[in-house]
């Protein structure tokens, strides 16, 4: 039985990052009708989250792209197709139904759907917290940076050592009215050049000390980080922006419930895209098979790959091949 605020689609397409978003436009270009859900509130999975002002080198056609851009294209080039996007919204249950599946989202509406596409990447992913920023998160401590202008004219600290910590730092010093990276060890996971360029452009890099207080204006407002260095000294930073960038967890939750097979994260699948579970598909990062290579590249092919599949599924008529996309009028 179904509620007033159920949706009936031909492909559910879990998962709004590059690999769904592209899905979603093949879906369309097959003439289904389709449903893009995702936990995060906007689209583009972990490009949009962890690094949007990130230059991409690797997209066929882009000498580069910033994460940003791509994901605004792919919605772009989706959005001819009109897909539903339930976007902040969890996918919870799945069950089979005598017309296909039932997709179960955190809140109780049900998806109806003839087929559904896993495309979540690594899965739901929790970035670890930051110990002295305990009731500051959306007061002045983040974990990404979805909008740079957001910190313009701001002491920003950026707690971290990896390559997302550095990132941040590079993306906020030409805006930032100063920018500290703060990190517990000497040595840093992310790569030398790009330690390098951070302290060429005036980073200043506070190592083997850790953020140990947030203080505010008795207004609710951040206005400087208190930092304890392994020599015992303590030093008064001014900040009205604390980035996070300590890493996340991240696990596929209930997913992991559906009857899958999963290896290290991986959703096993064949040729196809086909999972051990009748009318579920998997593509990108959460895909795996052997000789697998995970790049936004390799998913995109594989987008392609499971919705002309389920095409077929859907309809035993259609064509596995659908033609190319320039002879379309």
């Amino acid at each position: 039985m179904s509620g007033p605020d159920d949706l009936q689609v031909d492909i559910a397409i879990i998962g709004a990052g590059p690999t769904g978003l592209f899905a979603a436009y093949y879906a369309g270009f097959r003439g289904l009708r389709m449903a893009v859900i995702d936990s995060l509130p906007e689209a583009g999975g972990q490009v949009t989250a962890m690094y949007p002002e990130k230059l991409i080198y690797d997209v066929a056609g882009f000498p580069a792209i910033r994460g940003r851009d791509l994901v605004r294209n792919l919605v772009e080039q989706a959005d001819q197709w009109k897909p539903s996007y339930l976007l902040g919204r969890k996918a919870e249950g799945l069950e089979t139904v005598d017309d296909g599946l039932a997709l179960t989202l955190d809140g109780g509406q049900t998806v109806h759907a003839g087929a559904v596409l896993i495309t979540a990447g690594i899965g739901e992913f929790t970035p670890r917290p930051l110990p002295a920023g305990e009731g500051w998160l959306g007061h002045g401590v983040v974990h990404f940076v979805p909008e740079l202008a957001a910190h313009q004219g701001h002491d920003v600290v950026v707690v971290g050592g990896g390559d997302s910590a550095f990132d941040w730092a590079l993306a906020l010093r030409p805006i930032a009215s100063s920018v500290t990276l703060v990190h517990r060890r000497a040595r840093f996971r992310a790569a030398e050049s790009i330690v390098r360029e951070a302290r060429d452009l005036g980073v200043t890099i506070i190592t083997d000390a850790e953020v140990t207080e947030l203080r505010g204006n008795g207004r609710g407002r951040l206005v400087e980080v208190e930092v304890a260095l392994k020599d015992g000294q303590r030093r008064t930073l001014p900040a009205q922006s604390v980035v996070a960038a300590l890493g996340f967890t991240a696990d596929l939750g209930p997913i992991e419930d559906w009857g899958l097979r999963i290896d290290h994260r991986a959703i096993a699948v064949d040729s196809t895209m086909a999972t051990g579970r009748e009318r579920v598909f998997a593509a990108g990062d959460v895909a795996g098979y052997p000789g697998k290579v995970k790049l936004i590249a390799t998913g995109f092919g594989e987008a392609a790959t499971a919705v002309n599949n389920i095409a077929v599924l859907l309809d035993p008529s259609a064509h596995l091949f659908p033609g190319h996309s320039s002879n379309v009028e």
